[in-house]
């Protein structure tokens, strides 16, 4: 029989991971729905890293996070200087796992329809 730790979690098992809330799915699918008529975009589906995330010719460019962030790619230099302008931080899908050519944004919905478009074009010339 496997311990119960905190909230029914078997001990020794990775923490659970928030549901994004559903404001930020939301805003997420009607960003998604801006690229819908765009060539070579589509919405993953299944489950797991990349399932309901938006990809440009078979590649990632911008997804919620299971801990509700949204998240694009950019060039590496890009995601500097936005970290450096208190925009965000370099995707971290788990501790110790710095992703510098991803951008995180927890909240500040403002912003995420345009960075969205920004790695729509760099994701888009790098795959081709």
């Amino acid at each position: 029989m496997t311990k119960q730790g905190k909230r029914g979690q078997s001990e020794g098992s990775p923490p659970r991971t928030p549901e994004p809330d559903s404001g930020a799915r939301e805003k997420f699918r009607r960003i998604a729905a801006q690229f819908a008529a765009a060539p070579g975009v589509e919405l993953g589906a299944g489950r797991g890293f990349g399932s309901g995330a938006l990809k440009v010719n078979g590649k990632l460019f911008a997804l919620i996070s299971s801990g509700g962030q949204f998240v694009a790619k950019l060039p590496k230099q890009r995601v500097a200087e936005l970290v450096g302008l208190g925009a965000g931080k370099c995707f971290e899908p788990r501790p110790g796992r710095l992703m510098k050519e991803w951008i995180a944004l927890e909240g500040n919905h403002r912003r995420w329809a345009d960075l969205a478009a920004e790695a729509h074009r760099h994701v888009g010339r790098i795959a081709g």
